[in-house]
């Protein structure tokens, strides 16, 4: 494998209900799409997660856009890598900006599993011929359009519901949701919206047998979540406090978590995903796979990434519309009634781009040569 260059194209996407959480309100997606070509004119395809806004994270798709450019393609040019698994190590000098780098690796797999002809979970080390999916709901106008939304996921047959909280929008809807679903797995999602004088609230999240509660303090602070966890019986799940392998090992030692939720972009890719995950393991902390409202790309590289054995726990693995009227993949994602998928047979990620599609969307578009 001989890279070439790097394609940038930013999309636009309407979502066909608006995403909200505590830190904001998402109504359209702007995307990168990344497309990763060796000599040959092979190409594979990846996605940067990155948002519209600094608040999820530090990185933004215009910050990430700036990233690649300028730096991420002129490292790899240098660098005459010829395998997939080199390109973490090859941007390792770049300090954070896990997403945008995360976005041209994650393309880079795509490219050798097609020139491999293998499908991508399987190149990437996956074993599991089904995976299971949950969803993740926003937060709504009410507690009964909240409920009419759950009564939806569960009657599709997703596996588990996860629903967004933040201060005054917390407890009365996980109430309201197990007294009507008293079995249902069901977790919350906090982004980071509490602090450790929370922790009386969080202590009567115990009565209703959750299956975790998410990030609910600040994304560096391990010390705290430790000490949380350490008042509560409902698990913590650490998402934006786990950037890297290390971050993971940290919070195992000083118990701040006992389920991780792996992101592809924030973690940077396949390589250090898959490091995380392996870590985790062995140590018998379930993880398991959160979504950034991705497109069809992303959506299919987290199935891919979803196949790896340590992905115990149904992920945020979701159909394509959920979210969109039309994708930008052929076939759309799917979800049986069982709530399951089954990963793609076809080489890289498994999924045709519709290129046409994508081009009618196309707000800007660079080519960086490598």
């Amino acid at each position: 494998m001989k890279l070439e260059r790097i394609e940038l194209r930013e999309i636009e996407l309407p979502l066909k209900w608006p995403f909200e959480t505590s830190f904001g309100r998402t109504t359209r997606r702007r995307i990168m799409i990344v497309r990763v070509f060796d000599e040959s004119s092979a190409f594979g395809y990846g996605e940067c997660t990155a948002g519209e806004e600094p608040f999820y994270n530090h990185e933004t798709i215009d910050t990430a856009w700036t990233i690649i450019v300028n730096h991420v393609g002129p490292i790899l040019a240098a660098a005459r890598i010829h395998k997939a698994d080199e390109v973490n190590e090859a941007l390792a000098r770049i300090r954070g900006n896990r997403m945008a780098k995360g976005a041209v690796e994650a393309a880079i797999w795509d490219l050798e599993a097609r020139l491999a002809e293998t499908p991508l979970w399987k190149h990437i080390g996956g074993t599991r011929e089904e995976i299971g999916c949950g969803v993740s709901i926003g937060l709504q106008s009410s507690t009964d359009v909240l409920l009419e939304k759950v009564t939806r996921e569960v009657e599709a047959g997703y596996q588990r519901i996860k629903i967004k909280i933040k201060p005054a929008q917390d407890l009365r809807l996980v109430a309201a949701i197990r007294s009507r679903f008293p079995e249902i797995r069901l977790s919350v999602d906090a982004n980071s919206a509490y602090s450790l004088a929370d922790v009386d609230l969080f202590k009567e999240f115990d009565q209703f047998k959750l299956m975790m509660i998410e990030q609910p303090l600040a994304p560096g602070d391990l010390l705290d979540h430790a000490k949380l966890q350490r008042e509560i019986d409902t698990p913590i799940c650490l998402d934006e406090s786990i950037l890297t392998t290390a971050d993971a090992r940290q919070a195992h030692e000083i118990g701040s978590c006992k389920i991780i939720n792996i992101k592809l972009g924030r973690a940077g890719g396949h390589h250090e995903a898959r490091s995380i995950q392996a870590f985790s393991a062995r140590r018998d902390i379930p993880v398991w796979c959160g979504g950034m409202l991705e497109s069809g790309v992303g959506r299919a590289h987290n199935i891919a990434m979803s196949t790896l054995e340590g992905f115990t726990l149904p992920g945020d693995v979701s159909a394509s519309s959920r979210y969109w009227e039309e994708d930008i993949i052929d076939p759309p994602v799917t979800v049986s009634a069982r709530g399951t998928i089954t990963p793609p047979t076809g080489p890289g990620i498994g999924y045709e781009v519709n290129e046409s599609r994508v081009e009618s969307l196309v707000k800007r578009r660079e080519d960086v040569r490598l």
